[in-house]
């Protein structure tokens, strides 16, 4: 079953169990996924595919955690609250993440890959990384490992 069934399925499963907020989150992700299939028609695409749908869950939840920390400078722990059972919910769907000895293996993996000798080679070696690993990596995460690894690399270190 893919995502787009899965949405459903359990939306209507929340509907019956009477869980308000989780129906209203798997509602917001229903509504976003149809404006990116809009948003994608003008191309020939009926239906993004999941990697598409994969990186707009991700979207949805870094939008919500930068909402979070906003309500906790603002004291607002109610809407905090409701943040993270959101967050909760989008990350549900999302492939369990890479975690750090993996995502730094990967990394050497994608710098040896590509022959990569300086930060200016930062762009061949994160494609080599989203090719690869995705669906499971923190972009933003490898991102910072890769320009570390890599400045090491052209001063020598």
């Amino acid at each position: 079953m893919g995502l787009r069934e899965s949405f459903t399925e359990q939306m209507h499963a929340s509907m019956k169990a009477g869980d308000a907020p989780r129906t209203s989150t798997l509602r917001m992700i229903i509504a976003r996924l149809k404006d990116v299939d809009i948003a994608a028609r003008p191309k020939g695409v009926d239906g993004v595919p999941e990697a598409e749908v994969l990186a707009m869950l991700r979207g949805m939840v870094k939008s919500r955690r930068e909402s979070v920390d906003l309500y906790r400078q603002g004291k607002r722990p109610d809407l905090v609250a409701k943040e993270e059972a959101e967050i909760a919910v989008i990350e549900s769907f999302l492939p369990r993440a890479m975690d750090e000895p993996a995502m730094h293996a990967a990394v050497a993996e994608a710098i040896a890959a590509t022959g990569a000798g300086g930060v200016r080679d930062m762009g061949k070696v994160m494609a080599a990384l989203k090719a690869r690993h995705g669906a499971v990596l923190d972009m933003a995460r490898a991102g910072a490992l890769v320009r570390a690894a890599l400045a090491d690399a052209a001063q020598g270190g």
